[in-house]
């Protein structure tokens, strides 16, 4: 059953009229989505710190938003999460998700640094990819003239986001001199492009993320690649990766009316099935995006405090290895 408050929220997008993704220009979607901050708005926080920082990137410099509890000393090396927002790759920014960040930091006693990547359809796949790589290399190589704590580092992110912390973690696998990461925080990720699943099919239409929105994201993000041997890149789709072995261990949250539900369960599964350790958790009566949605859905809160608990269990665990 789907949970009421959502439902009142569908409602309310329905009576307003607001139109999805695929009917409006990427300009036009931007700004609808950062219009939606309103359900996610808190007050700034007083003990959460924020900072502007900038990566090289290959293309110039990549911005960043760092979020550090005040409760921590300022002399502390804090574990350190690298969060990419969602938003199919198109929309969404730092501010779309400043107060997503502001409450993983302070539940998980860790920085977490927010990166505005370069977004479709002006920069195409695989410019996101390349930007999220070299924030996370940089965060890893200069984290500790920061106060954080590099060795225990982790990467997450929510749908688009999602799909990004995964194709990055199987970077890190596999390229040397690589970033040392510790965890991967998948929340609704999207893991193969036009998935053709269960969920994507019962819960492609009235749920707020529709698989028409899918569809128009994959293009913006893939361009012309979208109807070639590209969209089956791991890079791309990392559930189609070759080995899914040797990976960071895994928090894969979804919602149970999300398409994406079944791609992040396949994803749960692919990585326990190949010996790395994963945690599937469904919020059976959620939709897309509810984990910033807090002001309206209760069992965000919920949601945030999960991801809370699960970092601090892996930036423990690798504190016990150090030690």
């Amino acid at each position: 059953m789907l949970d009421p408050q959502a439902r009142v929220l569908l409602d309310l997008i329905e009576k307003n009229g607001i139109p999805q993704v695929w009917q409006q220009t990427p300009l036009e979607a931007r700004q609808s989505y950062r219009e939606r901050r309103f359900f996610s708005q808190e007050d700034p926080a007083a003990d959460v710190q924020t900072t502007a920082l900038s990566a090289p990137g290959p293309h110039g410099p990549v911005p960043l938003r760092a979020f550090r509890p005040t409760s921590a000393p300022k002399e502390e090396a804090l574990p350190v999460l690298v969060y990419f927002h969602g938003g199919g790759w198109v929309i969404g920014d730092l501010d779309t998700h400043d107060v997503l960040c502001r409450q993983l930091a302070r539940e998980s006693s860790s920085v977490v640094v927010s990166v505005d990547y370069r977004l479709a359809p002006e920069f195409e796949f695989p410019a996101a990819v390349d930007d999220c790589w070299a924030a996370t290399c940089w965060i890893a190589e200069h984290g500790h003239q920061l106060g954080m704590d590099s060795a225990r580092l982790a990467v997450g992110g929510d749908s688009a986001g999602g799909n990004l912390a995964a194709v990055i973690s199987l970077m890190a696998r596999d390229q040397a001199p690589n970033p040392k990461i510790g965890f991967q925080l998948l929340i609704y990720p999207a893991t193969e492009m036009d998935a053709a699943t269960e969920s994507m099919r019962v819960n492609g239409e009235g749920f707020l993320l529709s698989s028409k929105s899918m569809l128009w994201f994959m293009r913006q993000y893939l361009g012309d690649r979208s109807n070639s041997a590209e969209i089956k890149s791991w890079r791309a789709s990392p559930l189609l990766a070759a080995s899914h072995a040797f990976l960071p261990p895994a928090l894969v949250l979804t919602a149970g009316f999300d398409p994406l539900r079944d791609e992040g369960r396949m994803y749960a599964d692919k990585l326990s099935a190949a010996g790395t350790p994963a945690q599937y958790i469904c919020f059976e009566r959620q939709i897309h995006g509810f984990i910033t949605m807090s002001r309206v859905i209760d069992e965000a809160k919920t949601a945030v405090s999960l991801c809370a608990s699960a970092l601090c269990r892996a930036f423990d665990t690798v504190s016990a290895k150090k030690a």
